[in-house]
């Protein structure tokens, strides 16, 4: 066998030849970008992929879909961002950016063993919130997570939020005490404590195929495949933040941070939420306050954004279009 051209080459030669091919092709091929791209300022604060990083190192996920004017979702307890994916789907397709995180202790974020607490969870919005450098934003919570948005701009301000969207959200305070004597008494917490703590899995199980969704009802034709779904995302919670932010969602007081909302805000509740009764919640939020727009939902439970997802992701889009 014959060859016009030598077959000896070093180690250092191909290896020169071949890093000089790759610096090549990324200076000039159009779709390679690895020269060019600057470090974003997201990358320089910490962001990997889909998570950010706190200042105590927990790591946020979040998935960020779409372009346009942004919605930023917070989900309830004990869920994951997942739980918004009808609504994020929806918007999406009709030209919204949509953002959701895993509050930190749940899904894909760390478990720390500390901020199971809402001034750490609005802190930790407000990080993602930088990170991203979203501006003009809509915030929108269901029920703990309505809790999270609520705290966050009583903490944070609203200055990167335009408008803003309470479902079935805990504000301004669940617990009786002598100034909020209509909530409910400690005993039905510390129930849910010593349940959770007993078998984490069977009370999941039992809260999703019970009141949560209201599949207790007479004639509920709530499909097992949601129910398996609300089991399989409150698994993935850390059993000591799930335990601990119990007492963060139902000894809170958000009543200063309600009065400090100053942008038109949709609160969004069912008349028949066996989980966060409307009587103590919406009704008193509506009136705290001050550009509210109430809206009830007859016989719908605290999953609502699921078992009435139609209704909720149209309510939604007019609210946003208005």
């Amino acid at each position: 066998m014959t060859h016009d051209f030598p077959l000896k080459f070093s180690r250092r030669a191909i290896l020169a030849g071949t890093n000089g091919i790759l610096i090549f092709s990324a200076l000039t091929c159009p779709g390679n970008y690895l020269m060019a791209q600057p470090v974003s300022r997201a990358s320089q604060r910490g962001k990997n992929m889909n998570t950010i990083t706190t200042k105590d190192g927990t790591k946020i996920f979040f998935k960020d879909w779409g372009r346009g004017p942004a919605i930023v979702f917070s989900h309830g307890w004990p869920l994951t961002a997942d739980a918004w994916d009808p609504q994020m789907f929806f918007m999406m397709s009709r030209g919204f950016r949509c953002i959701a995180h895993d509050r930190r202790g749940h899904g894909r974020s760390s478990q720390p063993a500390n901020g199971n607490d809402f001034d750490t969870y609005a802190d930790d919005l407000s990080a993602l919130l930088e990170e991203l450098e979203l501006k003009d934003i809509v915030l929108v919570g269901h029920s703990v997570g309505g809790g999270e948005v609520t705290r966050y701009m009583g903490r944070h301000g609203t200055r990167r939020v335009s408008k803003a969207v309470l479902v079935s959200a805990i504000p301004p305070l669940m617990l009786k005490t002598p100034a909020n004597p209509s909530g409910l008494p400690i005993e039905v917490f510390d129930t849910t404590r010593a349940s959770l703590a007993a078998s984490p899995t069977q009370f999941y199980r039992d809260l999703g195929d019970g009141p949560f969704y209201g599949a207790n009802r007479p004639g509920s034709k709530v499909p097992q495949g949601v129910k398996d779904a609300f089991w399989l995302m409150s698994m993935q919670a850390g059993l000591m933040n799930a335990y601990e932010s119990i007492k963060a969602f139902s000894e809170t007081d958000f009543t200063e941070d309600l009065k400090k909302i100053n942008v038109p805000t949709l609160i969004v509740h069912g008349d028949d939420d066996q989980n966060v009764p409307i009587a103590d919640s919406a009704l008193l939020s509506s009136k705290l306050i001050r550009q509210a727009t109430l809206r009830v939902y007859p016989g719908a439970p605290h999953g609502l954004t699921t078992t009435h997802a139609d209704q909720f992701n149209s309510d939604l889009l007019a609210f946003l279009k208005a």
